[in-house]
């Protein structure tokens, strides 16, 4: 014998299979959950800059330029918060003209004792702008990453400075302060760049009248003259 379905069971699993049934493409596709996810940050971010920010003026300070008090330029790498071995590192850039020395006999030692880390103009990654009275003894860079913190090596520099200060300001003469500049560093520095100074002649290198033997150089008129004409 066959058993008879009741119709109330028919009903349910017609309920039942509706949910399985396809959408026919009513449903977003994973590309339109993508760029509401883009239009909801967007929102997010369009709310703070409408609301937030303006809170941010009673933090305004007035621009203040640096004086010769303040003389070092300090440089830090950051890459959002995020952590990398150069995060550590500082920089710093000083005028010579603006540090604490007596005479032009310091600012000379400064120079040498400085040694390639003297240059005549200003790194292009210090922010300084190329100033008369700054430029007028160069410009002195020290970085330092030895140490795992940032103060740490800020610290090391300030150490550093201070010793050659004060080396620079001893009293009596210094055995080494009656030697040249030597400018090998930004010679070698002109010929790695290849611009076209490292040719012979250019870069400040351009021969004179004092580079010449004097034996190469013309005589005068009158030396002339008198080789010529017979003496009386």
């Amino acid at each position: 014998m066959r058993k008879k379905t009741s119709n109330t069971s028919k009903t349910d699993d017609e309920e039942i299979l509706q949910h399985f049934q396809p959408d026919a493409g009513l449903d977003v596709p994973v590309a339109g959950y993508l760029l509401h996810r883009q239009q909801r940050q967007t929102l997010h971010y369009m709310r703070l800059i409408e609301h937030e920010i303006p809170k941010l003026v009673a933090f305004r300070k007035p621009f203040v330029p640096p004086t010769a008090a303040t003389p070092l330029v300090i440089r830090s790498v950051d890459f959002s918060g995020e952590q990398h071995p150069l995060t550590a590192k500082r920089s710093v850039v000083v005028p010579v003209a603006h540090l604490p020395l007596r005479n032009e006999v310091a600012f000379q030692r400064t120079k040498l004792l400085a040694g390639v880390r003297w240059t005549p103009e200003p790194p292009r990654d210090s922010g300084i702008s190329v100033d008369e009275d700054a430029a007028k003894h160069g410009f002195i860079k020290i970085s330092c990453e030895d140490f795992p913190r940032a103060n740490m090596n800020l610290k090391w520099i300030s150490d550093t400075l201070d010793k050659l200060v004060l080396e620079a300001n001893a009293e009596g003469e210094a055995p080494y302060q009656r030697l040249p500049l030597d400018t090998r560093h930004l010679d070698s520095k002109v010929r790695k760049s290849k611009k076209g100074d490292h040719v012979r002649g250019r870069g400040g290198l351009r021969p004179s009248l004092k580079d010449f033997p004097a034996e190469w150089l013309p005589k005068r008129e009158e030396n002339v003259m008198s080789s010529i004409l017979p003496s009386q």
